[in-house]
């Protein structure tokens, strides 16, 4: 394997290893992404067997001990398994996660106290790049799920959303929802819920031009949209799952609606 490197936006980089052995014969990419600036920042830490690939990587655009804030999407091996390896390296990093993270497991995980972030809070990282937290509690799953929001290039840091099988190009303007679909279909991965397509609009409300994924390509374009639409194939799921649950229960929908708005 090897981790190859890429500029997706200004001051955004993509390190992306491919594992063909992983839904073959497409394979599975796993992608990091460094943001630049005073204080470096570094989204996803990859699995902690990749940890000697993801360093190399690194080192071709700073030197790793430069890194000051360590976050991720969710709490999972590949999102963060390789967490404690880079504060080990990387001597002022602080891991930073949403107030549910850090409660349930990084204030465990970390071997460093880690930094709760409100619904919403930014961290200024200097020049210009300052990233905003959003909670997604279960979207797409995990009660600790968010993502992170870089406002000046406007570039929306996904976690699993898009989730898909294959070793596209870094960047891609083409389409990312079909073969998220697709992926979806195959893993069945989300945790489906009835907010996650409110979720996921209040995602595109930002406008992101950039959708980083963290499995697939990175997109550039209309990503509001691309999310909308995502969220409509959320939504058709979710209603597929009460219908098939309400009619095990024999109920009629319209029943388990009224009592789920209350």
């Amino acid at each position: 394997m090897t981790t190859t490197v890429s500029e997706i936006a200004d001051g955004i980089f993509r390190l992306s290893t491919f594992v063909p052995e992983i839904g073959p014969p497409a394979g599975f990419t796993f992608n990091q992404f460094l943001v630049l600036g005073e204080e470096p920042l570094m989204f996803h830490t990859g699995l902690r067997k990749m940890f000697a690939l993801n360093r190399e990587a690194l080192s071709r655009i700073i030197p790793p001990e430069r890194l000051r804030w360590i976050t991720f999407g969710h709490f999972e091996a590949d999102e963060c398994g390789a967490m404690n390896e880079w504060l080990a390296i990387a001597p002022n990093a602080t891991a930073a996660h949403g107030q549910t993270g850090c409660m349930v497991s990084l204030n465990d995980f970390a071997d460093r106290p880690s930094r709760a972030l409100s619904n919403g809070e930014v961290i200024d990282l200097g020049r210009g790049k300052r990233v905003r937290f959003i909670d997604t509690p279960h979207t797409p799953h995990g009660w600790d799920a968010g993502v992170l929001y870089e406002e000046g290039t406007r570039t929306l840091m996904c976690g699993d959303l898009f989730t898909q099988l294959g070793n596209g190009p870094a960047l891609t303007d083409g389409d990312i929802v079909g073969p998220a679909i697709a992926g979806e279909d195959l893993f069945q991965y989300s945790s489906l819920n009835p907010c996650m397509g409110r979720t996921l609009r209040e995602l595109a409300a930002l406008a992101p031009r950039t959708l980083a994924l963290m499995h697939g390509p990175s997109f550039m374009g209309d990503g509001g949209a691309a999310l909308r639409t995502l969220a409509d194939d959320y939504d058709r799921r979710a209603s597929v799952m009460i219908e098939k649950f309400a009619t095990s229960r024999g109920h009629g929908t319209e029943r388990i609606s009224r009592s789920e708005s209350h």
